[in-house]
Formats: structure tokens, sequence, C-alpha cells
């Protein structure tokens, strides 16, 4: 188990949470989400995403690089303050695409408008809750019986 506070740990709460929020602003100013399978984790801060060239989100990350990466977990919510921008490399999204990538892009990696998006993040923030589903019932329940606050993990950490 990985440190608490750690870009280590970050990357531990990540690794089986496959399906990522990502938060940008649009070009009105208003912040949107949307879902987007993770493709790679480098937790230097690293987070590789696959998406369309023609995309508004695309559009978006280029005129307005701040971005956040939201994860759920079991029992695990990691948040990621960074960059973001969209990358044109072929090889590298050849080795990310996968049959998950398939279903919901059209003509896989040589298609000239899937690209790379690359989230450089500074910093993660993220709430652990101890144990397994079991015990963080029996966690709340018992804060809830004494009135007494539920503790859990909760570190801010500098990718």
């Amino acid at each position: 188990m990985a440190q608490a506070g750690t870009p280590e740990k970050v990357a531990e709460l990540v690794k089986d949470v496959k399906v990522a929020m990502l938060t940008f602003v649009d070009g009105d100013g208003a912040l949107r989400s949307k879902p987007m399978a993770t493709q790679d984790v480098d937790f230097s801060g690293d987070i590789w995403f696959i998406g369309e060239r023609d995309s508004h989100k695309s559009r978006a990350i280029a005129a307005n690089p701040r971005v956040n990466v939201a994860y759920a977990g079991s029992g695990s919510w990691v948040s990621v303050a960074g960059r973001a921008e969209v990358v044109d490399d072929v090889d590298r999204l050849k080795d990310l695409w996968n049959s998950f990538t398939d279903a919901w892009l059209e003509g896989g990696p040589d298609n000239p408008n899937n690209v790379l998006i690359h989230v450089s993040g500074d910093s993660a923030e993220y709430w652990d809750s101890p144990g397994g589903k079991v015990v963080q019932v029996a966690n709340l329940v018992k804060a809830k019986a004494t009135g007494q606050r539920y503790e859990g993990e909760n570190e801010q950490v500098d990718l």
C-alpha cells in the first residue's frame, strides 16, 4: 500500500477506475464535464485519453487548457487539476487503442480525427475510506450512532 499523501497513493486509487469525468471550460466560460475512458496514468501526473479532433472538448481545450479529472472508485474519490492538450502521436495512439475505444470512436487509430488528450496534472486531492464496502457501512453507522465524524483519509498532493 502506498504512503498517504503521495503521487503513488493517487495512482493506487485510480488504477482500477476506467472512466473519469473530464471537466473543461467551454467557449462561453462555462464548466462542462464529459465521461472519458482513461487509457494510461503515470503518476507524475500524466493522464491520457483518446478523443476526436473535431469534438467540442478538443476545441475548448485548445482555447483554454485548464481542466480537472475526477475519479470515483469503490470508497475513494480523486480530483486531479492540471492542463490538457490535444496530441497527434499515431504510434502512441495505436499503443493505447483497445476494443473499448473501438466501440466509441470510428476508424481506429489510423483515423486522423482520432487524437490523444494528454492531461498534465499539477495537483490532486483524494478522499479514501478505509476498508471494503462492509467496513465503510459499519463506520458510517458508527459515526451516526455516536455523533462523531466519519473518518477517512483526505490529502492534497503536488504532482
